[in-house]
This record gives C-alpha cells, structure tokens and sequence, in this order.
C-alpha cells in the first residue's frame, strides 16, 4: 500500500484505532495462508508465516501495545513461532470458541473497544463483533467480510496482518526504531 492510501485509512478509521490496547490475531488463514504440512512426529502439523507480521508485531509491542494470538488450533509450530521466538504477549490455542480468549483479556482490565481482532473464519465472528476493531482478508467468506470494520487489500499469509498494523502505528503515531537510520532523511 502507498503511504497516501495508509494515511487515508488511518484518517477513516482514525475514531477506532486511537483506542486500540490489544491486538489479537488467528494464526490459520490470517498470519498464514491456512496451508499446513506434516513436519514430522516430533513437530508435528506446521504451517508458514510472513516475517514482515512477524517484525510489526515486535514494533507495536515495544511501543506498549499487547500482541498476541488466538487460535482454534494446537501445534508445537505455534509455540516455537509467537511464544518462543516472537515472545509475544498471549497466545490462546486449542479452543475453537474465542471468546474464552477475549473475556480472559478483557479480565485483565481493557475493554472490548480497546481490542483489535483480525480473523477469518465462522468460529471468529463471536469475538469480530465484539472488539473495537475488526478486519479480515479478502478470501474470508462473505458472511465474515459483512461483519468487519476493514478487508485487507493484502492476502492471507501474505502480510495481511502487517497491512492492518501500518494503518493503526500510522493512527497512533507509531515510529519504528531503527537503528542506523540518518536523521537528516525524513522517512516517517
């Protein structure tokens, strides 16, 4: 996406994402692109993810938002990847009713309109009606794109996630850190 078509979204939905805390995201069909393949009986089912959802996720979490995700599945892959080797915030897994997930998060004191909710599938809408924020990707259903604040340009596996957390760091003023980056050239 350009930086004016960012920048437009960010405008639109400007309301909703300023109150965003939490971001959440399904792992199957969202940070991948829902393919899984037999790695063997010590790993298991394992499928591919993109380094650049990856990488923001690591951004928005050192700028203090909480990132994390739920899954209706249970994998090794899934703890070796955003537990171990994103250390991300939480990760629910293994229960196809979500919302367990998101009134555990909304335990910890935020309220459903600080939470943002990326998911694709039918055992998703419970918690995309609920959040402050919701989006989908274009080859979810269209029973889930009617329920959704916003429909990635981006497939799934593809960077979906990345697209949806550009538009909410430009919302909220949210600048990389990065090291070696000449001040005297405006990049953000």
């Amino acid at each position: 996406m350009t930086r004016q078509e960012v920048n437009d979204l960010a405008k639109k939905f400007e309301k909703k994402l300023k109150e965003i805390k939490v971001l959440a995201f399904d792992i199957d069909g969202i940070l991948t692109d829902g393919s899984v393949f037999w790695n063997g009986d010590d790993i298991g089912w394992n499928r591919l993810g993109n380094t650049s959802d990856g990488y923001m996720m690591k951004v928005l979490q050192k700028a203090g938002l909480k990132v994390g995700v739920i899954s209706g599945g249970n994998s090794l892959s899934v703890d070796k990847r955003y537990k171990e080797n994103l250390g991300l915030d939480f990760i629910f897994k293994g229960n196809e009713d979500k919302l367990v997930a998101l009134n555990e998060i909304l335990s910890w004191g935020y309220q459903k309109s600080e939470v943002l909710f990326m998911g694709d599938e039918f055992f998703d809408l419970p918690v995309l009606q609920r959040v402050g924020f919701s989006a989908t990707v274009p080859s979810a259903s269209f029973e889930i794109q009617e329920q959704v604040d916003y429909i990635t340009k981006t497939e799934s596996g593809k960077g979906c996630a990345r697209e949806v957390m550009d538009i909410l760091r430009v919302c909220q003023d949210i600048k990389p850190q990065v090291p070696g980056l000449l001040k005297d050239r405006s990049v953000f």
